[in-house]
């Protein structure tokens, strides 16, 4: 009996083992594969033509609001030609200031064909960084989300668990997102960072009227480990990232930012 027990609880530790082990290998090739992506992907990224038309955003009252440094800011300009051809899902390119977010975005009819599959649509599981398939992306909805898995490795939105610390947040550099589309290049400013528990109130993409959506923002801005020197009504229109806290995916770390400055092109 003992010997049996003993048996059992061997075999069942190899096969533990086993599983822990294949799971590991499993990460390093998903991993590699995303960096041969990635380093694909940044020698066909080549400057676009220059844009046409440039707009600031509803400008606050507040002269002193960040917003006004902010705008003289270059945007982010992409040729999404090879982008395209490479991946039809594309609809945009983001990078987050004082992360490793710097990314080409997808997006489908639904929110879990890039949970698990990369930028050449092949299975993996780091994913992708794509966008709500609820956002119109060429007209931006009120609230445009973007999602991402929090990798160990930094990849993906592994990087953005670094808005939540102190280094990040305190440092004014940090509080810009940068988006282009193939139709307009865009500029938001950072109004708010937080974690928290796994919940559907911050992903709303539709509201009833402005009181509702204002509501909204106010409740998004409490939230906020930093206090951002950054005007926010209902006019504005908010960009969205949303990733896992951590490996067990029982919270999320959230950003927010407004769009202030866009340019045709």
């Amino acid at each position: 009996m003992h010997k049996n027990l003993f048996l059992i609880l061997f075999c069942l530790g190899l096969f533990i083992l086993g599983f822990n082990l294949y799971k590991i290998i499993l990460w390093y090739f998903d991993n590699h594969k995303i960096n041969t992506i990635q380093k694909e992907i940044s020698e066909v990224i080549i400057p676009n033509k220059i844009p046409v038309y440039s707009e600031n955003i509803n400008p606050p009252e507040n002269e002193s609001d960040d917003y006004w440094d902010y705008i003289k800011m270059d945007l982010l300009n992409i040729d999404f030609n090879e982008l395209k051809e490479k991946n039809p899902d594309t609809v945009g390119f983001i990078k987050v200031n004082g992360t490793n977010i710097n990314y080409p975005v997808v997006q489908t009819t639904n929110n879990d064909y890039y949970l698990n599959h990369a930028f050449d649509k092949s299975y993996n599981s780091a994913g992708w960084i794509f966008a709500d398939y609820r956002n119109n992306m060429e007209n931006f909805d009120k609230n445009t989300i973007i999602y991402g898995h929090g990798r160990l490795n930094n990849t993906m939105f592994g990087s953005l668990k670094n808005i939540i610390k102190s280094d990040w947040y305190n440092n004014k550099d940090n509080y810009i997102v940068k988006f282009s589309t193939p139709t307009e290049n865009t500029l938001w400013q950072v109004f708010s960072v937080y974690s928290i528990a796994v919940e559907s109130y911050y992903l709303k993409t539709k509201f009833n009227d402005d009181l509702e959506y204002q509501a909204f923002l106010n409740t998004l801005k409490s939230r906020s480990k930093k206090v951002f020197n950054t005007d926010i009504n209902s006019k504005d229109k908010i960009i969205t990232l949303s990733t896992c806290k951590d490996v067990a995916s029982t919270g999320r770390v959230v950003m927010h930012a407004k769009l202030i400055k866009k340019e045709t092109r």
